[in-house]
């Protein structure tokens, strides 16, 4: 199956706030109280949830961070670009696809608290991937900052912040 609008309908995905498409696929049915949680965290989570996630053609994945590790594994189609800004304000990127000869790896990780968002490679194509979150994920843990934001907070990143964000 190479079309993106096939993945869609058959995976049941839907649009996801921070752009693309997604469907939760795994949520454990087991928590984590939120006493043992760190403060970070507003109550409890589940141990683990997992998402199929995609970008197709010109898509992007806006700005955003979430409060636990995000492990992205990747499906099918083109590769895909990771943005990430760090804790410390240093901006990286990690291929993800499985061409290990242009440097690109099958799995990446994003660390809690981390700036991120993502771009296809190929703008002509799409990339499925999944994507893993331990503790489990929940909109609690989500914030996408506003491009303003972003721009007093890191204006050395300027051209990547106007690309992964949405003018407001």
């Amino acid at each position: 199956m190479n079309d993106a609008n096939r993945w869609i309908e058959v995976l049941h995905m839907q649009r996801h706030p921070e752009g693309g498409w997604y469907r939760e696929v795994y949520r454990s049915p087991e928590a984590i109280l939120h006493r043992c949680l760190p403060a970070r965290f507003s109550g409890d989570r589940a141990f683990s949830t997992a998402i199929y996630y995609m970008l197709n053609k010109t898509d992007f994945s806006a700005f955003h961070r979430i409060e636990q590790d995000e492990l992205w594994h990747f499906y099918d189609g083109t590769s895909l670009t990771i943005h990430i800004i760090d804790a410390a304000g240093d901006y990286s990127t990690v291929r993800l696809g499985r061409d290990l000869d242009r440097d690109e790896k099958p799995l990446a990780i994003v660390e809690a608290g981390s700036l991120f968002g993502a771009t296809v490679n190929d703008t002509e194509s799409y990339a499925l991937v999944g994507c893993t979150v331990a503790p489990g994920f929940s909109f609690n843990d989500f914030e996408m900052p506003d491009r303003e934001q972003l721009l007093g907070q890191y204006p050395q990143h300027r051209n990547i912040i106007e690309k992964l964000t949405k003018e407001t």
